[in-house]
Order: C-alpha cells, then structure tokens, then sequence
C-alpha cells in the first residue's frame, strides 16, 4: 500500500514539472519574458526542467511496477499517469493561464477517464 501512494505522490510531482516543461514557456511568453528567446533556448529551458520530472517519474514507475514489488501493472501505471497528467494539466491551465476554462464535455472526458481506471484496476 505505501508503495502505491508513493508512486501516486511521485507522478504528481512528475507531472507537475512535465507541465511546467511543456507549457510554462508560453505563460513566460504571455508575460514578455521569453519573447525574443529563440526556439533553441525554449527547446533548452523546457528540457532543464523536464530532468526533473524525470526525477520523479522514473522512480515512481519502477517503485509502483509489479515486478520490482510494486503493487501496478504496467498498463495501470500508464493509465494512472495518465489520469494524473491531465489532473494537474488541468489545474495549472485554470490557475496558472487564467484564460482557460473548464467545460461540461471536459468533466464528461474525466469522467471517461477515472472509469478507464476503474476497469484497468477490475480483477478479470
């Protein structure tokens, strides 16, 4: 059990970073800092902190995966990443972009996605 949640706890912090990688450079762009940065220095920031993530994420698969002891398989640590990924996603683009909102169709998609959990986790 202890395995689990801190594989959970460590695709949070995982996320969070990758998040920051990949989109952090354009909220730096909506603020005027990286605006005359060229592709090649946003292509390096991202992957300054895109080690980081790595981290995270690397322990947390091999600590959560089933034949290291862990308590997942290999699809429901993919799916639970996943699941994750667009949590904080989400978060981040509401709190941190402010210019996106969250819809209907969003929370019918995340919902789609916990049951994609719950049928990756079903003893068959």
């Amino acid at each position: 059990m202890q395995h689990g949640i801190f594989t959970i706890l460590l695709l949070l912090v995982s996320n969070t970073f990758m998040t920051f990688a990949w989109y952090g450079h354009l909220k730096m762009q909506q603020n005027h800092i990286s605006d005359n940065w060229p592709l090649i220095a946003v292509i390096m920031f991202s992957w300054g902190i895109a080690f980081f993530e790595y981290c995270a994420q690397v322990p947390a698969n091999r600590m959560g995966f089933h034949g290291n002891g862990g308590p997942f398989s290999l699809f429901q640590l993919k799916i639970i990443q996943e699941v994750v990924s667009l949590t904080v996603f989400t978060l981040m683009a509401v709190l941190f972009f402010k210019t996106e909102t969250l819809h209907w169709n969003h929370l019918v998609a995340f919902f789609c996605l916990v049951m994609a959990v719950f049928f990756a986790f079903l003893k068959v």
